[in-house]
């Protein structure tokens, strides 16, 4: 069989990088047959900082919806599989060749917070419209494959697509992030540690709305005021102007230890050496830093919303995302109770191992024979 996969502009969405890279390796090992083309866009500009954000408009609205539709239709294929909903404009193209299409759903975020564009472009509105053009492709798909049951849900609630049309296949997590030696641990807390009975809290990801910063932040205020020598480790995007104003206002600048955007050697020792991941997000599509903490033995402490209860299971402590009391108290009796400790991170380590890469490749590889076999019955 040959099988193209539509990537992502190099580069751009680390999620996505990540998500193409483990699907293609693992249908390689267990389909070691098939042929795998890959495909993507050009990038327009040099600069990879905030791709969206620069370069000329022209070119790269041209890229994306131009030359590399033209360039995937090219490609001779048995089957097309779009990794990304924001790519999924290219389906337009593809329906005329008469081959299954397959588009994996992440998450519609911006439906749901629009103001996400804000940051990102410098024509919120018209980036807003081309995104909606994009997602639309997705009707035109053979099958949807959306990353968890509240994707799914969205995608046939905002877009109208049949859900047996969409097939659920969750995200895995990569075999590197695992329990480190407890002296590499050791090392990496004395290094950043300010007092060995600190507590280190960690987020991990961007700063947008839908993170919820600001609860973290607030959290962190409290636990200050409760007199705990507390301290956030952030890996991820900039403190948005108004988290930076929040942080000045409350003297939180000597608490707060940012590592920026880390490369996945750090992010898998912070994930190790930390006391808790804190995850209050709004709106996960799936909520990868859950898995990702729990598969290296950090308990989580996360939302009760969207797409996390079906992603962290009882293997988390699941809160109102606005509720920053709770939030606080659980963080202290984590930190007093290591029975409960060890009984969360245990239950975090057998979630997490439920959740591979190899079981995500194995259901879309029978999906994409399904597929196959139905298109030429027909």
């Amino acid at each position: 069989m040959r099988l193209v996969i539509v990537r992502r502009e190099p580069g751009v969405a680390l999620s996505m990088d990540v998500y193409a890279d483990n699907l293609v390796t693992e249908l390689k090992a267990i389909r070691p047959n098939w042929e795998i083309i890959e495909v993507a866009p050009q990038p327009w500009s040099k600069s990879q900082e905030n791709l969206w954000h620069s370069g000329t408009g022209i070119r790269k609205y041209y890229e994306r919806y131009w030359h590399h539709p033209q360039q995937v239709c090219q490609l001779e294929g048995d089957i097309y599989h779009i990794i990304d909903h924001t790519n999924a404009h290219v389906a337009y193209w593809l329906k005329k060749k008469g081959k299954p299409i397959i588009i994996t759903c992440h998450d519609l975020v911006q439906f749901v917070y629009p103001e996400i564009l804000k940051g990102q472009s410098r024509f919120p509105a018209f980036s807003m419209a081309s995104w909606q053009f994009s997602v639309k492709g997705m009707c035109y798909a053979n099958c949807v494959i959306a990353v968890s049951s509240n994707t799914a849900k969205d995608a046939h609630e905002r877009l109208g697509i049949a859900l047996d049309k969409i097939l659920v296949v969750p995200n895995g997590v990569e075999a590197s992030f695992q329990p480190l030696p407890s002296e590499e641990i050791k090392y990496f807390r004395q290094k950043y540690q300010r007092y060995p009975e600190e507590i280190c809290l960690l987020n991990v990801g961007s700063t947008h709305q839908r993170k919820n910063i600001i609860t973290v932040l607030k959290v962190l205020k409290t636990l200050k005021k409760r007199g705990l020598l507390v301290r956030l480790w952030r890996c991820g995007g900039k403190f948005t102007p108004e988290q930076i104003d929040f942080i000045k206002e409350h003297n939180l600048e000597q608490h707060i230890l940012d590592f920026g955007i880390a490369d996945k050697n750090i992010l898998i020792q912070l994930y190790n050496a930390a006391d808790v991941l804190l995850a209050p997000s709004l709106y996960e599509g799936f909520g990868l830093t859950v898995i990702e903490a729990m598969a290296c033995g950090l308990p989580v402490i996360t939302s009760n919303v969207s797409s996390i209860p079906e992603v962290a299971e009882n293997a988390a402590i699941m809160l109102n995302p606005m509720d920053i009391k709770s939030m606080a108290s659980a963080i202290y009796h984590l930190h007093i109770n290591p029975v409960y400790r060890k009984q969360l991170i245990d239950q975090g380590l057998l979630r997490s191992k439920s959740l591979t890469w190899k079981r995500t490749s194995e259901q879309i590889a029978l999906n994409y024979e399904k597929l196959i076999g139905f298109f030429r019955k027909g």
